[in-house]
């Protein structure tokens, strides 16, 4: 994806020189942006001031780390269980006359 030549502190500046009274087009010449991107920036950051922004992305970190140990976790856990299996099977073939062993 590329990135934006404008940080979301800056977008949500330009958002509200929007609801200061500028229309869309006003605003995309003056930045140098199309009317549809400031649209397009109204809707996903439309209300957000700018502290509420760095608490959202904090927020979305934090997730993204926690999806990725839950993922970690996960994996771990399967690779227990086939281990598992494994000795269980290696543990029945090695009971005498051949008969499986009950734990």
């Amino acid at each position: 994806m590329r990135k934006s030549r404008f940080t979301e502190a800056q977008i949500v500046g330009i958002l509200h020189e929007l609801d200061a009274g500028a229309t869309m087009v006003e605003v995309g010449r003056r930045h140098g942006v199309h009317a549809n991107t400031v649209r397009l920036w109204r809707s996903k950051y439309g209300g957000l001031e700018t502290s509420e922004l760095v608490r959202l992305k904090q927020l979305e970190t934090e997730n993204s780390q926690m999806e990725r140990i839950i993922a970690r976790q996960a994996l771990e856990i399967q690779a227990m269980k086939n281990l598992f299996a494994l000795l269980l099977v290696s543990y029945g073939r090695r009971c005498h006359n051949g008969a499986t062993r009950r734990l």
